[in-house]
This record gives structure tokens, sequence and C-alpha cells, in this order.
């Protein structure tokens, strides 16, 4: 048996594939493949995939990792040929290797985020402002969570939870590169891209694309 790790792009209307569905989409994409992938065991057998860390419905990405195990010596470039002509429209296979490292390595996610804010005067306002919150290390944002049995909103510091941030206005966007904690402990970009534009008093659409994942080190996650 050989762990597999693909590595899935999602884009366009594909982003608004839940996590379940993206589930379901590579169980069928398997089965239509023809790939000879491990099962699991007991009352009801469906194959083995493990989405290392799930993209939050609307965001786009670059490559999210899932692994697989295989049965046979079938070649990276065949499971990924195969698998990408029985994939729907926006979902694809860009990468497929041997896995190495393991899924709690990952600890941090680059985004991409982009907010488009109209005009070239509210993005270059947008980004200073953003700038100045980012660096006095205050921002916080309500999260859903729980206190034993019940269910409250938790103030969260969202700048405890970011690696990395860097602004820029192109055209009417203002555009965050931006590395923030994954795993156990993530920050989901929206969450701070909706924080900042409470803050700073702005209603732009957000367009969101993760991009990289690294370890704590800050190499590359593999």
């Amino acid at each position: 048996m050989r762990a597999v790790r693909l590595w899935i792009k999602k884009e366009g209307r594909a982003k608004y594939v839940s996590h379940l569905d993206m589930n379901r989409c590579f169980t069928r994409a398997v089965r239509r493949a023809g790939l000879n992938i491990w099962y699991t065991e007991g009352f009801n057998p469906h194959p083995y995939l493990n989405f290392l860390t799930p993209l939050s419905l609307g965001q786009e990405s670059d490559g999210e990792p899932l692994d697989i195990r295989m049965e046979d010596d079938t070649g990276d470039d065949e499971i990924r040929a195969r698998l990408n002509g029985a994939l729907p429209e926006g979902i694809s296979v860009v990468r497929v290797h041997d896995a190495v490292r393991k899924a709690n390595e990952i600890t941090y996610a680059g985004y991409t985020i982009r907010i488009d804010l109209g005009s070239a005067d509210a993005a270059e306002a947008f980004c200073a402002k953003a700038r100045a919150l980012l660096e006095g290390g205050e921002l916080t944002a309500e999260k859903p969570g729980k206190q034993g049995h019940r269910k409250v909103m938790k103030q969260v510091r969202l700048c405890d939870k970011i690696r990395d941030v860097q602004l820029s206005a192109d055209g009417g966007c203002a555009v965050m590169e931006a590395v923030l904690n994954a795993g156990n402990d993530m920050l989901n970009p929206a969450l701070l891209a909706d924080a900042l534009q409470k803050a700073v008093g702005t209603d732009g659409l957000v367009r969101i694309r993760r991009h990289a994942f690294f370890c704590a080190d800050m190499t590359p996650f593999a």
C-alpha cells in the first residue's frame, strides 16, 4: 500500500462546493477513474479520502492536500490524468506525489485576499488604516464557540493568529498577502477581512484564494 498526496485546485463556481460535497465528488471520481485505492473496513466500506485542511465555502485554492492510499503501483502522472478525466469543471488535480510530511505539521497557510472598494483612493485609504490597526495589535472579532454545552460568542484576538500580512492597492482593490495560523488554531481569512472592513468602515466585495501551506519553521509543506 502506498500513501499518496493529491493537490487539488478549486476555482470558479466550484468554490461554492461544500466540504461534504467535495468528499462525495471525489468518492465518485475515484470510482469513475478506476483507481485501485484502499477502502475502509467495516459494515459500510468507502474509499479512504483525507482532506488535510478543509477549505471554507466561497474560497478558491491553488492546491488543497488530499491523501489517499493506493493498493497498486499506478504512477503519479496516470493517477492525475485519470482523476482529471472524472472531475467536474473548476476542480482539478495539479500535483501527485508520495505523502511525506504528516498533516499535523501544517502550521500556517498563505492567502491572497482582495477587497474591491471601487476606486484607487478608497483602496489606498483602506490599506493605510488597516495597516495601522494590524500594527497596533488590538484587532478583535466575535466568533461562535461553546461554553460547556451552551453556544456563545467569543472574542478572538486576530493579531495573535497572523504570522505576516502585506497590504497594497491594485487599482480599486485592496490586496492582502497574508500568512495565517492553520490547523487547530486556524484563522479564517474571511473573519480577518470582515473585521478590518468593520473597523475601517468599508463594505467591499471580498475574494479569497489559498495558495500555500507552511510548517512551523516556514518551510513549505509538501
